[in-house]
């Protein structure tokens, strides 16, 4: 059924264009023409171990712009939006375990296909687990189909896949309502250093390549915080490249980057400044991969067992009060019931690196 009378509206036809690209155009990932739906930077050991696992004829369809693959994750709920041939659902059904159980939404035919052909096989033989964890489901992360319910999975991952949704709004709605509160967002995907012309939006070939429907970065952090995720944190960015020439031109002086983002559903912690209260975190060393230190995001990464300041925002993300997925690898020190204004991001803050900024409504945070 249209949406729109006569016909097939914009959004439709968006997605139709989508689910042909990535269903029936793309062979593997030989067949793309820019560098945005290949890995941007390294993962993690551990991610690149497991990811060598996962069977051939999943990553061959494997179309995505970095490793949004949280570690320490045992025994959680996972969903994938626009999970295609299931690579990264592979892997997190590894990284949670077999009690844990891991969700993939995706709308094309073909890709769930590649994705349910391997996983009991996988499950079994290769993770050796008694039941597969691993669950592909056909639908839009625009509205995601009703057995995914509200505030029912602790991490939602998605790979170099909102920039293709024509209502990229409603997917970061529809994340933060199934999120349960302390989940995480967890992802990346494609962005520009400015508002595309509509010569670019329209280009079908760069919307398949994740290009052209990239969001000006400052006008995502605005639809995060409308969506009821106060402080989105940077991980990790790098650059892309439009290989190929025509599209280059069309493209202009506009900058592309894969950039990862952590948004945390955390009702009631979070404001709209990063406050001072005194409060200090210690990581416990006890997340997979991270014995030394935890990097929460580009200017937090915390040492073992080294008391580390922070604003009312990060103490939030890290576990004050037990919310946050994360709080049983921290020790939180202080609560907010003293007030030291705003939390002091400078430079000359010993105990904070240099890159910092106290304001979450600018896109970063203390």
């Amino acid at each position: 059924m249209s949406c729109c009378q006569g016909g097939p509206c914009e959004s439709e036809k968006t997605l139709k264009s989508v689910e042909e690209y990535y269903g029936k155009v793309l062979s593997t990932t030989k067949d793309l023409k820019t560098s945005a739906c290949t890995a941007a930077g390294r993962p993690h050991r551990l991610i690149r171990e497991y990811i060598s696992k996962v069977p051939k004829g999943v990553r061959e369809k494997f179309y995505g712009c970095g490793a949004p693959l949280p570690l320490g994750i045992e025994g959680l709920r996972v969903l994938d939006l626009g999970s295609g041939s299931g690579r990264d659902c592979y892997v997190c059904a590894k990284l949670v375990g077999e009690g844990g159980e891991v969700v993939g939404v995706d709308m094309t035919k073909e890709q769930l296909e590649v994705a349910d052909r391997f996983k009991e096989e996988y499950c079994k033989d290769v993770l050796g687990y008694k039941q597969c964890n691993l669950r592909f489901v056909e639908g839009y992360i625009e509205k995601l189909p009703s057995c995914i319910e509200d505030n029912s999975f602790n991490i939602i991952t998605s790979n170099c896949v909102i920039n293709l949704s024509p209502d990229k709004p409603a997917v970061l709605r529809e994340a933060y309502r199934v999120l349960a509160p302390g989940g995480e967002f967890y992802f990346s995907d494609v962005y520009c250093d400015r508002r595309l012309p509509k010569t670019v939006q329209n280009h079908e070939i760069l919307w398949g390549e994740c290009i052209a429907g990239s969001l000006y970065i400052e006008d995502f952090i605005r639809e995060a915080h409308k969506a009821g995720f106060t402080d989105p944190r940077e991980l990790s960015r790098s650059e892309i490249e439009v290989t190929d020439p025509e599209l280059s031109e069309i493209c202009g002086n506009a900058r592309f980057y894969s950039i990862t983002y952590r948004l945390f559903k955390l009702p009631g912690l979070l404001e709209t400044k990063c406050e001072d209260y005194g409060q200090f975190a210690v990581y416990k060393g006890t997340i997979p991969g991270n014995t030394h230190s935890y990097t929460l995001d580009d200017h937090h990464t915390l040492v073992t067992n080294k008391p580390f300041l922070v604003c009312g925002n990060t103490a939030a993300m890290l576990g004050e009060g037990n919310v946050s997925w994360l709080s049983k690898h921290f020790t939180i020190t202080g609560d907010r019931s003293v007030h030291y204004g705003l939390f002091d991001c400078s430079p000359a803050s010993s105990s904070q690196p240099a890159k910092q900024s106290c304001d979450p409504a600018g896109g970063s945070c203390c």
